[in-house]
Formats: structure tokens, sequence, C-alpha cells
């Protein structure tokens, strides 16, 4: 089981990025998600998240700006980010609890991080 993240790059102040989060391997099902991300110099911390029901939270930063989203079938995640500040920039990493075949419990994963710089 796997978590691979996508859709991260260079954009100005004010404009957009979509980033994609895809869970993959033998699951049986994807719990709660999110997306969270590492700046310079600054600790890790929740950007979004969802649950399997659709049930979303935003940091207080994001709110309105941002926009997150799945898709149970195909256990993806997306993040879609406007209004995009500097401060935005990070590495982005997608979470997820899933529950792999074979295994009594779902266990958590992090995906690669992806990155996203914004310029002033």
């Amino acid at each position: 089981v796997q978590l691979q993240a996508s859709g991260g790059g260079l954009v100005q102040a004010g404009g957009s990025l979509k980033l994609s989060c895809r869970a993959s391997g033998s699951i049986l099902e994807v719990n709660n998600m999110g997306w969270y991300r590492r700046a310079p110099g600054k600790q890790r911390e929740k950007v979004a998240t969802i649950t399997f029901a659709g049930i979303t939270d935003y940091a207080d930063s994001v709110k309105g700006r941002f926009a997150i989203s799945r898709d149970n079938a195909d256990h993806t995640m997306t993040l879609q980010m406007n209004i995009l500040r500097p401060e935005d920039t990070a590495v982005y990493y997608c979470n997820a609890d899933i529950w792999a075949a074979g295994k009594p419990d779902p266990s958590n994963h992090w995906g690669q991080g992806t990155q996203v710089t914004v310029s002033s």
C-alpha cells in the first residue's frame, strides 16, 4: 500500500494549483485523508482533512481559498488551492488511514512530499 502525491509547482501569488493523491495497493477501505505541509524552518502543520463521509476541516489560514475533495471509488484525494500566497510555500504531504487487505485494522500512511512554491 502506498500514497502517491502529485501536482506541485511554481506559481505567482494569486494563482492556483491542484494537488492530487492516490492510494494504491490491496486496499479494503481508505478512511480519513488529509493534506499537511512543512514550510522551511517550520513544523509540519495540517492544511485540510476529509473523512470517508466527506466531512472537511481546514486550517484557518487556508479557509475560503483551499478546497479538499475525494473519490472513494478511486481512493483519490485532491486539494484545489486558489488565491495562493507566498506563505503557502511548503512541501505538501498527503496522509491517509488505509485498511489494507489481510490486515486487522487500518494503518496510517504518508505520501512523498510535493513542493509548492508561490512567488511574490
